[in-house]
């Protein structure tokens, strides 16, 4: 317990990221002393491993694995045992961030007895620290059974791309007055439920702001606006691997795109030239 509260502090005071490891109580504790939380995506041990020796707060091992690893054009492909596979590459580089895992389409809606047991086979063969469930009161009840059985879950709301052939398109959602009150009774739901936080996709910045200031569990945005208690984005967008994704709410920090494109060229053109390797490279 002690580790834990001098985590917390540190992170409170915007102090070295020599923490020893973060956890649902630390978040919340950000949120109370308005300390913002830092997400992103991983699916392998080698990045994974970078980013944890960053000092991001939380990473999320996301169905997004799908589009970005897998080459699908939605979430719904990726299956249980992928995303077994991707967060348990995951939780061997991680020692200090919190690792949170999708569970995919089709693995918890309609069926809460089979979501705690996708919910389980996550926790128990990935060693994941928590797990995310996209929906509100359609998914409630599997909710609270993960919850009976001692597992964190991360909530999500606003656009949920496992529904996108409910919803046709990927526009911002909760625009009309009944879906964004739908919205915000969702996030209630979730919260007083047990959840530990919540995402809030491609939703309006005021409307955002509303759920953060109404419920006491953190809210992490991705096209939520800044009025949040975090952001997340996709780890391949953000670094400018993927290029075909260019939505408003998108900050790319880097072009590794064409970078890696010139560094292969140089290697193509070094084996062609008979330049690869010289002699120093050699035995």
């Amino acid at each position: 317990m002690r580790a834990i509260f001098l985590c917390a502090q540190n992170l409170i005071n915007m102090e070295s990221p020599k923490v020893t490891k973060v956890t649902t109580h630390v978040l919340q504790e950000m949120k109370l002393h308005s300390v913002k939380i830092s997400m992103l995506t991983a699916y392998d041990y080698s990045i994974a491993k970078i980013l944890d020796n960053t000092g991001i707060d939380v990473i999320l091992v996301g169905d997004s694995a799908s589009n970005v690893m897998a080459g699908h054009k939605t979430t719904l492909p990726i299956t249980l045992n992928d995303m077994i596979y991707h967060a348990s590459s995951v939780t061997r580089a991680v020692e200090r961030a919190l690792v949170v895992v999708d569970l995919p389409f089709g693995t918890y809606q309609g069926n809460s007895k089979e979501a705690l047991c996708s919910a389980i086979r996550i926790m128990k063969e990935s060693a994941a620290d928590t797990i995310k469930l996209e929906g509100g009161s359609e998914i409630i009840e599997s909710v609270v059974r993960i919850l009976s059985a001692g597992i964190p879950v991360m909530g999500h709301l606003g656009l949920t791309p496992q529904a996108i052939n409910k919803f046709g398109t990927y526009k911002v959602r909760a625009t009309d007055a009944e879906e964004a009150e739908k919205l915000v009774s969702d996030a209630h739901l979730l919260a007083d439920t047990g959840c530990f936080a919540l995402v809030l996709e491609k939703i309006p910045a005021k409307l955002a702001e509303k759920v953060t200031k109404e419920i006491k569990i953190p809210v992490i945005g991705i096209g939520a606006g800044s009025k949040v208690d975090g952001q997340v984005l996709v780890l391949h967008d953000m670094l400018g691997i993927t290029q075909e994704f260019s939505p408003r709410f998108l900050r790319r920090y880097h072009n590794l795109n064409e970078e890696i494109k010139m560094a292969v060229e140089n290697y193509i053109r070094d084996v062609k030239n008979v330049d690869f390797p010289n002699e120093k490279e050699q035995y």
